[in-house]
């Protein structure tokens, strides 16, 4: 299962704060398969790690004028393995 879904990662997504990029995770996707089985067993007795509930929010320059506090957007960054897996690549 999990490594079907490190396989088909898509790499061209930025990496998060943690900074690992995604096609880190895809090379190196049979060794963390075992550590994913591992997440997966704290997911299903509900005990989550602190990492996956936590993220960093940047405040990213969208468009016009740089003085103008309406152009800039919040964007929220979030570990790569605590992004859903329920859509596929």
């Amino acid at each position: 299962m999990f490594s079907n879904l490190l396989l088909h990662l898509d790499t061209s997504k930025s990496m998060g704060p943690n900074g690992i990029h995604p096609k880190v995770l895809r090379k190196l996707w049979e060794e963390l398969t075992k550590l994913l089985l591992i997440y997966q067993e704290s997911w299903l007795t509900r005990e989550i790690p602190i990492d996956w509930k936590s993220a960093n929010v940047m405040v990213i320059y969208r468009r016009c004028w740089k003085e103008d506090p309406g152009n800039y957007e919040p964007v929220s960054l979030t570990l790569v393995p605590g992004k859903p897996w329920s859509r596929s690549s």
